[in-house]
């Protein structure tokens, strides 16, 4: 009996000892902040209060129901205030940035920058009061103005300067030709046409003379519709010319086979260079013992045919008209000034006997009327040179020296000729070699690449290899 009361007592006290520990436990599971509630007071000493007395002054600062929707709006609104005040905070740490002025920020926070007023632009009327804004258009204005008034000035003073001459000589052409001026544009025969070519250059074709198949004028004036020409005519002077040439039959030089110039220093150097007849067959001669002005120079073939035609009228007009015959030029082979292309020398050109004559208009650009006048006894020289060259019959001596150095030339041209070709044809072979070896290195194929180059190799040693004839000798 004392046992079983012993365990029943035993028993009781290990429930009442459980029941305590979970009333422990539960107490100190709600007081969960209970270890940061230790500070220190003034004097260093630690406290901590007794959770008991807490939970008492929580309950008294408690909100009532009835306030529990406003404290929570004053909650939410500090909250807002606190976390956008705590969000920036690092923008105005000094120690994060360099140069930071504080106070500069703050007075830019609080008082916000003030746009300016918007203002309208002032924009200038299309037609001003005032023209100096207009001074370039004005200037242009000005200058097309001058250079279209000096572009009629200049083609209406040449038209009157051509017209001038046709009216001079129209009486003289008219007792050496039949036809005078036909434009040979018309089914009809017309006379007393000037051709006009541009607005500086008139040409006058004539024709129907016996030993003459033609003669063509050629009026070269100065460009006075150009006004930059005309500036230019300032610095370097120029003068109007008259180039006259006739066209001999075929067949009537053949006793007067020779080349022969006359002409002013300045343009004897230039004709002996471009000229094809004049570079081949003549030499630049004395004029001592002719009678002639120094200012001229003499290119001559042949000595017999040179004193024909420098004689004593000649002569006298070369002295006369020194300033303004500016060369005569008599060829039986006349073909012209050279090419500038050298590709076309293969093929002989084309040569047919003429006569050439320059006349310079007296005036220095500031040319009358009057002045193409004065030159009526050129065109008389032109006939009496045209004549006289027809009728002219050179020494049997002076016919084979002339034959040749045509002969002469005419070898030279063939060497030129075929060196030409040669060098052609090796620049067609080096190109085909060119394009074979580029063929081969395009080649893919490295077989087929092989191949083309033994045959390659094999073409080339054959072309070395001596050639050799095969005879056959009859057995005896």
């Amino acid at each position: 009996m004392k046992a079983l009361c012993l365990i029943l007592f035993a028993i009781s006290c290990i429930f009442i000892a459980s029941v305590y520990n979970k009333k422990h436990d539960a107490v100190v599971e709600d007081n969960d902040f209970a270890e940061f509630e230790e500070f220190e007071d003034e004097d260093g000493t630690v406290t901590e209060e007794a959770p008991e007395q807490e939970r008492q002054e929580v309950k008294k600062q408690a909100p009532t129901f009835d306030q529990e929707e406003t404290f929570e709006e004053d909650d939410d609104e500090e909250e807002e205030d606190v976390v956008g005040d705590d969000e920036f905070d690092h923008l105005h740490d000094e120690e994060e940035f360099e140069n930071f002025d504080k106070d500069k920020d703050t007075s830019k926070s609080k008082t916000p920058d003030k746009l300016p007023d918007l203002q309208m632009a002032k924009v200038p009327l299309h037609l001003r009061t005032s023209w100096d804004s207009f001074y370039l258009e004005m200037l242009m204005i000005a200058g097309l103005t001058v250079y279209f008034l000096n572009f009629l000035a200049g083609k209406n003073k040449n038209c009157k300067l051509a017209t001038a001459w046709l009216s001079a000589h129209k009486e003289l052409l008219e007792t050496q030709f039949s036809i005078v001026g036909d434009d040979g544009v018309a089914k009809d025969v017309t006379s007393g046409n000037l051709m006009k070519e541009s607005e500086n250059v008139y040409a006058l074709w004539c024709s129907g003379r016996s030993c003459v198949e033609g003669m063509l004028v050629e009026i070269k004036l100065l460009k006075r519709q150009d006004l930059i020409n005309l500036l230019l005519r300032i610095f370097k002077p120029a003068s109007d010319q008259v180039i006259v040439r006739v066209d001999i039959d075929a067949g009537k030089m053949e006793n007067c086979n020779f080349v022969f110039c006359v002409a002013q220093k300045r343009s004897a150097a230039k004709l002996h260079k471009d000229m094809n007849d004049l570079s081949q067959f003549t030499e630049k001669k004395s004029t001592e013992k002719y009678n002639i002005p120094s200012s001229y120079q003499l290119l001559s073939e042949i000595g017999e045919g040179t004193a024909a035609i420098l004689d004593k009228k000649v002569c006298q007009l070369l002295t006369t008209y020194e300033g303004v015959i500016e060369y005569i030029h008599v060829s039986d082979q006349y073909s012209g000034a050279k090419l500038q292309d050298d590709s076309q020398t293969t093929k002989m050109p084309e040569t047919k006997p003429c006569l050439i004559f320059c006349f310079t208009v007296p005036g220095k650009g500031s040319t009358r009327a009057s002045d193409m006048e004065n030159l009526k006894p050129l065109m008389q020289l032109v006939f009496y040179c045209t004549d006289k060259v027809t009728r002219l019959q050179l020494s049997k001596e002076a016919r084979v020296k002339a034959e040749k150095n045509r002969q002469k030339a005419a070898e030279l041209f063939l060497k030129a000729a075929h060196t030409q070709r040669q060098e052609l044809a090796q620049q067609r072979r080096e190109e085909k070699k060119r394009a074979e070896k580029e063929k081969l290195m395009a080649e893919e194929d490295p077989d087929r690449a092989r191949k083309l180059e033994d045959r390659e190799s094999r073409r080339e040693s054959k072309k070395k290899q001596p050639k050799m004839k095969m005879m056959k000798i009859k057995a005896m």
